[in-house]
Order: C-alpha cells, then sequence, then structure tokens
C-alpha cells in the first residue's frame, strides 16, 4: 500500500510543481502547525510563491473565504471531513482524518491523499504532517531532512499511545529519518518531560500511565524517591545514571502491581522513544512528545505563526516567545484540571463527562479531557466528553478514549461524525481522539445520541 501511496504523492508533487501561487490552510495543533511548515517549507524551496493560514476548522464561512481566492489551495492535516464541500476549489488534500461519510466518489481521486482511501488506519499509521512529508520528499528528495517534523506531528497526534511505539508508515518516515541522521529512535521512559522536567514533577504530571499515591502529589513524590534512595530530586530523567534509572522504572513498577493495575499500566511505562538529534540535548525541541506540546501552546492560543517559525529554523525570538507561551499553556492546563476536579466527572450510559462552559479554553478542553481519563477522576472503561464555549457561540465536544475499548470496537471518529451531523453540526477525528461543533443546548441530546451509537459500536 505505501507503494502505491507514493505513487499519489508523486503524482501531487507534480502538479505542484507547475503551480506559481500556492495557499496552504493547515489545522492549529502541533500535527498541523508540523504539517503546514514542511508544506511551506517545501514550496519555498522550489521557488513557489505561498501564503499559509492556520484554522480550527473549516466551516462554510471559511470555505467560502477560501473558494474567493481563487487559488490552489493545499489542505493539511484536514480537508477529508468536507470533501463533498470543497466544489470551485482547485485543491489538493493531506488529510489523515476520516474521510466525509457524503464523500462519496470524491474521495477516490488524485487530489485526495489520505490513508483511510488504500484501507489504513490514519490515526495510528501516518499523521497529517507525515502526508505532507511524502508529498514534500516527492517534490525534491532534500526534502527528506524534515523527517523530524513528520514525527513531531504524528507525536502531536498521539500515533503511538496505543502500542507504545509508532506503526505503519510512520516506520517508513523514521527510516529516513535515521539514514539522515536526524531522528534516534530508542527505548526508554515514555513519560512526558524526559528532558526538562525535575524528576519528581515527573512523577506528579505522569498521567499515562497513572501512578495512584503519587499523580497529582508532589510531596508523595519527593518521599518516594527519597523512599528508593534517589537523592537530588531536582535533577531530570536524562540526567541519571543508567541504575538509577533502572532502580525508579522497578519500583513504578512494584507501585502499580501492588495497588493492583498489573500490566496493562505498567507496559506502558517504557516503550519507544523518538527524539530528535539536530535539538540540544536537555530543550522542549530533543524530544517528540515536548516539540509537539511547545507547538501546540502556540496554536491553541492563536500564535501558530510562532510555532511554525520554530519549524523552520527561525528559533531566537520566536523560541523566547514560545517558551513563555507554553507557561502560560500550563497554567490553563493545571486550571482546567482543578475546576473538573472541583465540579467533579458526570455519568452518562457508557459515557462520562464534564461540561466546562466558559471555564476552560475550547482548544484545550480535549487535553485535559485526555488527562482526567487517565487521573483518578476519570474511569478508565468509559470514553469521556468534555463540553467547552466556543466564542460564535456553539458548544465544542472532544471525546478521548482508551486503546482497549478501540480493540474493542470504539471508534470515536465515526461516533462524533455521525451524531453531530444529526445536530447540524459537524464531527471527525480518530477512533482514540475525536471533536465536534455543535449548537448551543443540544448538549443532553448528543450524550444520549453519542451513547447510543458507542453502545452499537461494542456490540
Amino acid at each position: 500500500m505505501f507503494a502505491s501511496a507514493m505513487k499519489s504523492a508523486r503524482k501531487i508533487a507534480e502538479a505542484l510543481k507547475r503551480e506559481r501561487d500556492v495557499h496552504i490552510v493547515t489545522h492549529i495543533d502541533a500535527d498541523g502547525i508540523s504539517a503546514g511548515a514542511i508544506a511551506k517549507k517545501s514550496l519555498e524551496r522550489e521557488g513557489i510563491e505561498n501564503t499559509i493560514q492556520f484554522v480550527k476548522q473549516l466551516d462554510d464561512s471559511t470555505i467560502e473565504k477560501i473558494r474567493d481566492m481563487g487559488k490552489v489551495t493545499w489542505f493539511t492535516d484536514l480537508g477529508s471531513g468536507v470533501i463533498s464541500k470543497l466544489d470551485g476549489i482547485d485543491y489538493i488534500i493531506a488529510d489523515h482524518h476520516m474521510p466525509d461519510i457524503e464523500g462519496g466518489k470524491r474521495m477516490l481521486n488524485w487530489r485526495h491523499f489520505n490513508p483511510h482511501v488504500y484501507g489504513i488506519d490514519g490515526g495510528k499509521a501516518i499523521s497529517g504532517a507525515g502526508l505532507a512529508y511524502l508529498i514534500a520528499i516527492s517534490i525534491n528528495k532534500k526534502n527528506k531532512d524534515m523527517a523530524d517534523l513528520a514525527m513531531v506531528g504524528a507525536s502531536g497526534d498521539l500515533q503511538d499511545a496505543a502500542s507504545c511505539k509508532f506503526e505503519g508508515w510512520n516506520r517508513n518516515i523514521i527510516e529516513i529519518g535515521k539514514e539522515e541522521g536526524i531522528l534516534d529512535v530508542v527505548r526508554d521512559l515514555r513519560m512526558f518531560g524526559r528532558h526538562t522536567r525535575p524528576l519528581y514533577k515527573l512523577l506528579q504530571y505522569a498521567d499515562d500511565p497513572f501512578f495512584p499515591g503519587l499523580t497529582g502529589r508532589e510531596s508523595a513524590c519527593l518521599s518516594f524517591l527519597r523512599r528508593i534512595g534517589i537523592d537530588k530530586e531536582e535533577r531530570k530523567w536524562i540526567e541519571l545514571e543508567y541504575e538509577e534509572k533502572k532502580k525508579v522504572v522497578s519500583e513504578l513498577v512494584k507501585l502499580l502491581i501492588a495497588k493492583g493495575f498489573g500490566n496493562s499500566f505498567s507496559s506502558r511505562l517504557v516503550g519507544e522513544v523518538c527524539e530528535l538529534k539536530r535539538e540540544k540535548i536537555g530543550t522542549e525541541l530533543r524530544d517528540v512528545k515536548e516539540y509537539a506540546t511547545l507547538l501546540n501552546s502556540t496554536a491553541r492560543y492563536g500564535y501558530a505563526e510562532v510555532g511554525m517559525r520554530i519549524c523552520m529554523g527561525d528559533r531566537d525570538e520566536y523560541f523566547k516567545k514560545a517558551t513563555e507561551l507554553l507557561k502560560n499553556h500550563r497554567r490553563n492546563i493545571v486550571s482546567g484540571i482543578q475546576f473538573v476536579k472541583k465540579e467533579g466527572v458526570q455519568e452518562y450510559g457508557m459515557l462520562q463527562y464534564f461540561n466546562a462552559g466558559n471555564h476552560i479554553r475550547d482548544t484545550v478542553v480535549g487535553i485535559i479531557a485526555g488527562i482526567i481519563l487517565h487521573s483518578r477522576e476519570g474511569k478508565n472503561d468509559a470514553p469521556i466528553i468534555g463540553f467547552a464555549n466556543k466564542e460564535g457561540g456553539e458548544i465544542k465536544a472532544s471525546a478521548r478514549t482508551t486503546a482497549p475499548l478501540v480493540n474493542r470496537g470504539v471508534d470515536l471518529s465515526k461516533a462524533m461524525q455521525k451524531v453531530a451531523d444529526r445536530l447540524g453540526g459537524t464531527g471527525g477525528g480518530h477512533e482514540m481522539a475525536a471533536g465536534a461543533t455543535i449548537p448551543r443546548g443540544t448538549e443532553d441530546e448528543f450524550l444520549k445520541m453519542l451513547d447510543k451509537e458507542i453502545r452499537n459500536q461494542l456490540t
């Protein structure tokens, strides 16, 4: 299938190289920024004029404005979900999300580059940035040096979450990156913050896996490290000696087993870690997870171009701005988690949910839903829905679930798309993580219909 996909990528590349001016439209998350940067850099290297636009979603008004521009438009990390609405636009789509149910034959054309067309799961096998990368290396082989951005996009979309390693077409990109001396894949602790967080903070904010008695408790984490003989808790994971790392992992596994969580949790502690060899050790840019979080902290607060400039290599001014935004992002995440803990998580049939109203930004409610799902406040055996108010008066619904539920048949992308469509909204995403925009006041009906869809999927 990969060989067939590359044929399509080459056809798209040839079409793009004939253009003089291309408009790039991409999503406002880590994958979208990485994808947009890859597209932009590959066009600039060919001397092709281009502009870039970052959007939350492709609603009717946004599509109409793009149509009025009259330019060839390269959609990255979005577009497949609205392919039936793109009449009159000279488009290229590089998107890994589930295609528009109403798309029909429109999905099967050379302009639509989507893994689902080839029977490949876009939630695990390749990201929007990965698809943009395949087109980029088809435009010019020198673009192989952007394999790092492709994997940042894959990490931002949690494509290694289910199996603790990257799969599918992502493996092809990793091999290219390793050959180019750009990527390094090692087996190590999978927790977020290996390069930048003090060890006790690494444990305090752990959510995958969640450590009962430690997660969310700073003093308990400090006591745990002292008890097992790890001094200088301010050190980062990358600063520990091998025997110290081995000790920490061993004690964490014992803790999980003692608390009854067993292999399902402990097996997620250590796995494949992807690092970027050109980036400085100990910074937010060395590990793909931390790089992706840095990009999210720019895009979700209206500064997507800052993230893009970092991807393009403009570091000094933009990196300083991004780190400031990252601190703000972390404060908002902590505030959002505290709000949900205070208000509580409600249950509705097979689902659990919280309604944040204006207390949590619609651009980060999905992140918080994912954290709550793996914390003490959430149930690990039920999909979670987070609601938040959008600026336009609509409601953002973000859903997250677990790998075991996906293995049993849950597909949030299909369920969210179907239910949102019935309510006059839009929805889509991936099996484990999906979102929808629905009319305000339809939250209860949304839960009722989504619960029914999830039950049908499980039976």
